[in-house]
């Protein structure tokens, strides 16, 4: 199995944190991907005559674009694949799409109902040549075409809760912060969920987790109970069950799953 990561082009930078290909060699005909709660939409191509993507017992879309994760769940490969995709701002939902982050909370939309153009795109792409980076630029088209239709829906006072959450790894006060930005409780938790899917609370406790995350897979720490308080949890006990609630098992599984694992369930993430 091939996995490249790639940077966005610069017009797209502000809205798309990386884009990535995935493709499998010969041989590898169903590949299984444990998918974390991440702070990240996404769009995702699978090339429509290569293999199928399913979540549970559904195929998913040639084209897609889904929002944010909550909790894990788990994907299936079958045939010899070729994928490409780009990890999202959090809020390019609303931002970029002009959508209802809710609507989209751990689930997906075929792409084509926002573009119907698309279809003639991938009938195309079918008749074409499968490597997957050539196909990141019908997804760059694709987006900066949704940038000019919805004239960029950005929301300053969310984009700035969004940077200290994140920025803070879910560490700080609410109250703090909707004080910062004058904004009355009611207010912020409705045009946070508007923009990101989820609650300003649930954002916050999957950024604590995502960062104890980055620092476990990069080996960052000599005990579990390191990641657990310089992570903010109460204790050793709070961050392991926060950890199976959003991986789905104890970091220590996680671990023992190897880096091959852990690295394609990221890309697939959601």
């Amino acid at each position: 199995m091939n996995y490249r990561q790639l940077p966005p082009p610069t017009a797209l930078r502000q809205h798309v944190q990386y884009c990535w290909t995935l493709e499998s060699h010969a041989g590898e005909d169903v590949q299984m991907f444990r998918t974390l709660a991440d702070a990240s939409p996404g769009l995702i191509f699978q090339h429509p005559e290569k293999g199928v993507l399913y979540q549970e017992q559904k195929i998913l879309p040639p084209v897609f674009l889904y929002g944010q994760s909550t909790r894990h769940a788990g994907l299936r490969l079958e045939g010899t694949f070729s994928i490409s995709g780009m990890v999202l701002r959090p809020g390019a939902l609303r931002s970029v799409f002009g959508l209802n982050a809710g609507e989209l909370t751990d689930g997906c939309i075929d792409a084509c109902e926002l573009q119907p153009a698309l279809a003639g795109w991938l009938e195309d792409t079918a008749a074409g040549p499968v490597p997957g980076a050539a196909h990141l630029q019908g997804l760059f088209t694709f987006v900066a075409g949704q940038m000019e239709r919805n004239h960029l829906r950005q929301d300053a006072a969310m984009e700035t809760a969004l940077e200290r959450i994140q920025s803070m790894q879910g560490a700080l006060s609410l109250k703090d912060l909707r004080d910062e930005l004058r904004i009355t409780e009611r207010s912020f938790e409705r045009r946070f969920k508007q923009y990101t899917g989820i609650s300003p609370k649930l954002f916050s406790r999957i950024a604590q987790f995502q960062a104890s995350l980055q620092q476990l897979r990069g080996q960052q720490f000599d005990k579990l109970s390191d990641l657990a308080y310089g992570n903010d949890y109460a204790d050793q006990s709070h961050f392991i069950r926060a950890f199976r609630e959003f991986a789905g098992c104890s970091p220590q599984r996680f671990l023992d799953a190897g880096p091959v694992t852990d690295n394609y369930s990221a890309v697939l993430s959601r």
